[in-house]
């Protein structure tokens, strides 16, 4: 009797390479946008002075030393003038201050405002808009010069 070995039948094909996923996940969850409280603000004072009938944003003091300020070589004109934000992880809220324009329903206005910074700052940013404040602290006349100082160079 011849004893005979049997071998398993072993296949030899090439191994092949797994696919390894490294970082574990969607790319857009590895890591943290923050918004800074400025970019906010210049957002919403951008679609804030975007509707009709909002003449200027900020208080009487803070539309002049602006005036000023933006005559200044290198000065930029401010659009975060009458707008302060509070900016969360998800979340933002914020105060606008306004001047309409005499003979515009103020609540209308208001009501647009209130509308156009929410859509801008959500769409902008993904944050939730929790609220949006505005006190109206002045009314243009239409015959009302605006609150610029005088040059001092004529």
């Amino acid at each position: 009797m011849t004893e005979q070995t049997q071998t398993p039948d072993v296949e030899t094909a090439p191994q092949s390479r797994k696919t390894v996923k490294r970082g574990g996940g969607d790319p857009a969850t590895r890591g943290r946008t923050t918004i800074a409280d400025g970019v906010v603000e210049k957002i919403a004072g951008l679609a804030a002075r975007d509707v009709l009938g909002v003449h200027a944003m900020g208080s009487g003091l803070s539309r002049t030393f602006g005036a000023v300020r933006d005559r200044v070589p290198g000065g930029s004109k401010s659009v975060t003038r009458g707008v302060k934000a509070e900016v969360g992880e998800v979340q933002t809220a914020l105060d606008l201050e306004i001047v309409v324009d005499y003979g515009v329903s103020i609540s209308d206005v208001a009501h647009a405002v209130r509308e156009n910074v929410i859509a801008a700052v959500e769409r902008m940013t993904g944050l939730e808009v929790v609220e949006v404040n505005i006190a109206v602290s002045d009314v243009k006349l239409p015959d009302e010069e605006d609150e610029e100082p005088e040059p001092r160079i004529q």
